[in-house]
């Protein structure tokens, strides 16, 4: 009788196979299973290796003991890879869903085990109890269209340009101060490098010149790349068919509402994505309240602050100019009554309530035509 050195993978097959997906730079870790009680099976491939996961993917349901065209559920973490996995996924037949990361239950020890095997473990058991019904157990990504990531290139590329350029302004001044140097960034200075003189009375050296002179360099191109860039956006949203550029449009009708405002919330926002109430909006720009009540603690931490912060600076700024430009409408009204008469302090923390508010007119303006409540429209 032979003895079998292998324990069997499956001990009761199931009608789905689930599948999480633990990805990394080099390698790809895929856990396996039917359900919550059976061993999962866990491979590891090459990162991006397609093919070796079609086979893993036939040999899952093999091994499993499922039917050759039993449906597979999976789930992977959003992150440096995209969404391209999950188009994949799709075309191929698999239920995927995206999640996000910070959402994840994870042991609160300060000390704990982490591989990608238990991780991509921990993964799959999450997935069956989200399919189970189970929905809080994470946030799922709504994953976007190839056209509206599209979209979205130019204004997060000028958002990347002015980081760059803001970095490379640091770096110029810090390297100047670092021999004594008071010098502004304006046009004559490459004219001006080769007389600096160091703060103790010294010639700057050649090759401190020949740096600063690379790193101006640089930032004039930056500076190019941005001036190509918003030529770019005022094109397309002057000219574009698209349904970004027509919201951007449509948003541009507004009294303190120009044009880079407009076209981040369409892009970003309206253009892109489909809300169905205004708490989504709060909660997406990370401006929704989060309270704390425990007991006979009560605690104001503030909102929460999700999301990207790029979207909440500019929610904010958008909220400045409504209260110049529109300042005699219901929405100004109401912050000037409430934060109006207090303090600075004050002021900054109702600037994020009209906002907030602010945010959903925009969006109920842009889907509804619903203008905001008395507000005046920029002339033709």
């Amino acid at each position: 009788m032979t003895e079998t050195t292998r324990p069997e993978e499956c001990s009761a097959a199931g009608s789905t196979v689930y599948l999480a997906f633990e990805l990394g730079s080099t390698t790809w870790t895929l856990a396996f299973t039917t359900s919550r009680a059976q061993r999962p099976r866990i491979r590891t491939i090459a990162a991006g290796e397609l093919g070796a996961l079609v086979k893993e993917l036939a040999q899952a349901r093999e091994r499993l003991g499922v039917s050759p065209t039993a449906v597979i559920r999976s789930c992977y973490e959003a992150g440096r890879d995209g969404f391209w996995l999950h188009r994949w996924l799709a075309t191929h037949g698999v239920e995927n869903v995206v999640v996000d990361s910070s959402s994840i239950e994870v042991n609160r020890r300060a000390r704990r085990a982490k591989t990608d095997r238990l991780d991509a473990g921990s993964l799959l058991h999450l997935l069956i109890r989200w399919a189970q019904g189970e929905p809080k157990v994470w946030s799922v990504v709504r994953v976007p269209t190839p056209a509206a990531e599209a979209a979205r290139q130019v204004i997060r590329e000028i958002e990347t340009a002015r980081q760059d350029r803001l970095r490379v302004r640091n770096r110029l001044q810090a390297l100047l101060a670092t021999q004594g140097i008071r010098c502004a960034l304006t046009r004559r200075f490459p004219a001006q490098v080769a007389t600096l003189q160091t703060g103790d009375g010294r010639p700057l050296p050649a090759p401190w010149q020949a740096r600063l002179t690379r790193e101006w360099t640089q930032l004039q191109a930056i500076q190019a790349r941005l001036r190509q860039l918003r030529v770019a956006r005022l094109d397309a949203l002057a000219a574009g068919d698209a349904r970004v550029a027509q919201v951007a449009r449509q948003l541009c009708r507004l009294r303190g509402v120009a044009e880079t405002g407009a076209t981040i919330c369409s892009a970003e926002l309206f253009g892109t994505r489909a809300f169905t109430n205004g708490r989504q909006i709060g909660a997406l720009l990370g401006l929704a309240p989060v309270p704390y009540r425990s007991d006979q603690r009560v605690q104001d931490q503030g909102i929460s602050q999700a999301g990207r912060g790029h979207l909440r600076r500019v929610s904010i700024q958008l909220a400045w100019c409504w209260l110049r430009y529109q300042p005699d409408r219901a929405l100004t009204r109401w912050f000037q009554q409430r934060f109006g008469a207090a303090g600075g302090r004050s002021r900054r923390i109702g600037i994020v309530a009209v906002a907030r508010k602010l945010m959903i007119a925009l969006w109920r303006f842009a889907e509804h035509g619903v203008i905001p409540e008395g507000a005046t429209l920029k002339t033709a």
